[in-house]
């Protein structure tokens, strides 16, 4: 254990996200409903509190880039590629929906439970960009600043003759 109390693994946003994908893209053969939520749940689990609104907003990104890989694999070897990946397709996202929202629904709940909310409030308290000021004149007047040179040239200093 170290020394600031918890000890584990703790993943970043990005992390997770490949993490949620190896795992979605290794069960997708054989059972890609039941591994995807089992991915979301670990990856909510893992990742840090501070990460987790990334992570929460991914899952059915990862599940379609997932789908859409194998499902290319496996029309590369048929007699026409376009018709076995578009069937291929539709079978894998329409077979996977409930698993899909499933999967979501759970690392969202598991995400709220870990500080999803605090993440919220983060984001929104977060400070606007300041605005540059605006440049005054000599009267006090606003104006635009003009690129230098482009209506008349500027010459520093005093003249020699001063």
């Amino acid at each position: 254990m170290t020394g600031t109390g918890r000890a584990g693994l703790r993943l970043t946003a990005r992390g997770a996200i490949v993490m949620l994908f190896v795992i979605t893209l290794a069960g997708m053969p054989f059972l890609p409903g039941p591994v995807f939520v089992a991915g979301c749940l670990a990856t909510a689990l893992l990742v840090r509190p501070r990460d987790l609104l990334p992570l929460v907003v991914t899952p059915p990104l990862v599940f379609f880039a997932a789908a859409l890989l194998v499902e290319l694999v496996r029309a590369l070897g048929s007699g026409s590629m376009l018709k076995a990946f578009g069937l291929g397709m539709f079978t894998a996202l329409s077979s996977g929906a409930p698993w899909l929202f499933l999967g979501s629904a759970l690392a969202l709940g598991v995400a709220w439970f870990r500080g999803l909310p605090a993440n919220f409030r983060e984001l929104r308290g977060a400070p606007a960009p300041a605005a540059a000021p605006a440049s005054r004149s000599r009267r006090g007047r606003a104006f635009d600043p003009e690129p230098e040179g482009y209506f008349e040239p500027r010459v520093y200093g005093r003249a020699a003759d001063e």
